[in-house]
């Protein structure tokens, strides 16, 4: 069994959104990896990574509350987080326009006792279209939009929420290398200008370590975790144990930081 953990550079000082202390995570009290030790914390951009069936789902499931941790301890004090699903829970045949799915991301919070609401959550949502760069989107249907658009409109739905934390499951699975790198450059962009903590899971080794800033490595076979910078991280063992060497020098070149 191994566990990693690489140093956090020493700029990292605002408070944590995630916090994770020897925490393990699976299913009916079992642990499926080793202990996981990380923080995510303001403008960092979280790679959670591995081979197919490695543990990244249970260890995104746990952050969001959807599974209890088995052991350790375990804090999210993000006042609010966006979530965007893998596109496969998604109905393809939606009949809804962009506008009435990104208005979904905020109606949710609708409250009479707040009368500037309104105003409030118009603004949220042409933030949001503005951030993702769909605006002139706004009336398409939803079945008429290339993947690379909807994954924008997605983001967009969990942005117009105003989270602290964005959490997105594979956001990329079904795209071509170029649309893959413009959403992974629109990630970067948003972590920086609107001070978002970002944890997204994804499988194009290259794409991750030229924009992500920390990195989790899973590795249910090797019963092997690492957590840390990406430089680092892609440089460790259990990466170059499962990946080799000459591809862990390649990508410890970039650092996104």
């Amino acid at each position: 069994m191994m566990t990693t953990q690489t140093a956090a550079p020493v700029h990292d000082e605002a408070p944590a959104l995630v916090s994770c202390a020897a925490l393990a995570v699976g299913y009916a009290g079992k642990a499926m990896l080793p202990p996981v030790t990380l923080q995510v914390r303001p403008r960092q951009l979280w790679a959670v990574f591995g081979p197919n069936g490695s543990g990244k789902s249970t260890v995104l499931k746990t952050v969001l509350g959807l599974l209890p941790p088995v052991a350790g301890e375990f804090a999210c004090t993000a006042s609010s987080l966006g979530y965007v699903p893998q596109r496969s829970e998604i109905d393809p045949a939606i009949p809804a326009r962009v506008i009435d799915m990104v208005r979904a991301g905020v109606e949710r919070k609708w409250s009479f006792l707040d009368p500037s609401w309104t105003w409030k959550n118009r603004a949220a949502i042409d933030d949001a279209l503005g951030d993702t760069h769909i605006r002139a989107l706004v009336r398409e249907p939803w079945t008429h939009l290339s993947e690379g658009q909807k994954q924008r409109v997605l983001m967009a739905q969990a942005l117009a929420g105003n989270p602290q934390l964005l959490v997105l499951d594979e956001p990329t699975s079904a795209m071509d290398v170029h649309a893959e790198r413009a959403i992974f450059a629109l990630l970067d962009d948003l972590r920086r200008r609107r001070d978002l903590g970002v944890m997204v899971v994804g499988h194009n080794l290259g794409v991750l370590a030229r924009f992500a800033t920390h990195a989790l490595f899973v590795d249910k076979d090797q019963a092997a975790v690492d957590a840390g910078l990406v430089r680092d991280v892609v440089r460790g063992s259990a990466f170059v144990e499962r990946f080799g060497r000459g591809v862990a020098e390649h990508l410890g070149a970039s650092d996104a930081t």
